[in-house]
């Protein structure tokens, strides 16, 4: 377990989890910030490159387990992400469908935002978020961030307005 919240536990993926992930990462509706489901191959790709962070940095994205059920809902954790000409601590979240709008995506990002701070000694976190993606861009909002910059990414044949959010660690 890396962190414990009142309703859920993030953790690192384990090979086992590629059902529930695939549930996230082949939803067309879900992941249409991302332009459509990913293919199997797309979700390995995915899955393994966690396993990958893990290795070189000690983080990535983790499993959001529901501590109700036990069941993986989501991922929610911290990754180095490019932007524009450098490289940002970035909050990234993608939950299945069904856990959608019951506060769990606020209440694993706030849990990374502390984790970034308080564990990791990070200034400043951040998180990237489409335009058109409403509900992350309130996630964020919730977790204190406030857009700092935007610039569109080129992505699977499309050009996407992105935003940067951003929130610094109280002095």
């Amino acid at each position: 377990m890396i962190l414990e919240t009142q309703r859920l536990i993030l953790r690192e993926l384990v090979p086992e989890d590629y059902p529930a992930l695939c549930r996230i990462l082949q939803d067309e509706q879900t992941m249409y910030a991302y332009e459509g489901a990913f293919s199997d191959e797309e979700a390995h790709a995915w899955l393994e490159e966690q396993f990958n962070r893990y290795r070189q940095l000690h983080f990535g994205l983790w499993a959001v387990v529901l501590k109700e059920t036990g069941e993986m809902i989501g991922q929610c954790g911290l990754t180095m992400q490019n932007w524009k000409d450098g490289r940002v601590l970035e909050i990234g979240y993608l939950f299945q469908r069904a856990f959608w709008h019951h506060g769990y995506a606020t209440e694993a990002a706030v849990a990374c935002k502390n984790y970034a701070f308080e564990v990791l000694g990070a200034g400043e976190v951040y998180s990237i978020i489409r335009d058109t993606n409403l509900p992350s861009q309130n996630v964020a909002r919730r977790n204190g961030m406030e857009i700092v910059d935007s610039t569109v990414k080129h992505y699977r044949g499309v050009d996407m307005p992105h935003d940067l959010f951003c929130v610094k660690r109280a002095q």
